[in-house]
């Protein structure tokens, strides 16, 4: 006995293949997926770990977070200072920028090259940026931060009225600094 397809189960095996592609390339799939590297110039410096990166070849900006720091939220004491010197370094700037995935903000969280240098590490070893910590891990620039520290500079300096806090915990005390 010959086993032929019906035209109909033909269609919906095209149409449910067709749309299991369409869910594996559409955003909530991609955000966890790494993103593929490129370039662009940095054309706003939102804080010290938020930037916007003009993609080289046109279009509109992209939200990026720099993966592996966090950095003082602007309203927080050393927030500005921090801001401020990622700025001077980056803006202008034409970056590699290496996507990971999408945060809850809709951010592309990334590693940001200038120079062949990672904005992020370069952030922490300036000591205006943690390193990111997560589940009691200390984070991949734990090192950069731990010399920081020991050397008193940016956030960690010692001229401060009062000792840096983590913006996780700043955070929790005081909300954001951007009420809606």
């Amino acid at each position: 006995m010959k086993h032929t397809t019906s035209p109909c189960r033909a269609t919906a095996l095209a149409l449910l293949a067709f749309t299991a592609l369409w869910a594996w390339c559409s955003p909530a799939f991609s955000s966890e997926r790494s993103q593929p590297s490129w370039s662009g110039v940095v054309t706003y410096v939102v804080d010290g770990d938020s930037v916007h990166v003009r993609p080289a070849g046109g279009g509109k900006p992209v939200r990026i977070r720099m993966d592996g720091i966090d950095a003082p939220e602007i309203c927080q004491p050393g927030g500005s200072a921090s801001r401020d010197a990622l700025k001077r370094r980056a803006l202008g700037q034409r970056v590699a920028v290496h996507g990971r995935r999408h945060d809850d903000y809709g951010r592309l969280l990334a590693r940001i090259d200038l120079k062949d240098q990672d904005l992020g590490k370069w952030m922490v070893t300036k000591g205006q940026a943690w390193s990111y910590r997560y589940r009691n891990k200390p984070g991949l620039y734990a090192l950069q931060q731990r010399r920081a520290q020991a050397a008193g500079i940016g956030i960690f300096s010692r001229t401060h009225a009062a000792p840096a806090v983590y913006p996780g915990v700043f955070r929790k005390q005081h909300g954001t600094c951007y009420p809606s």
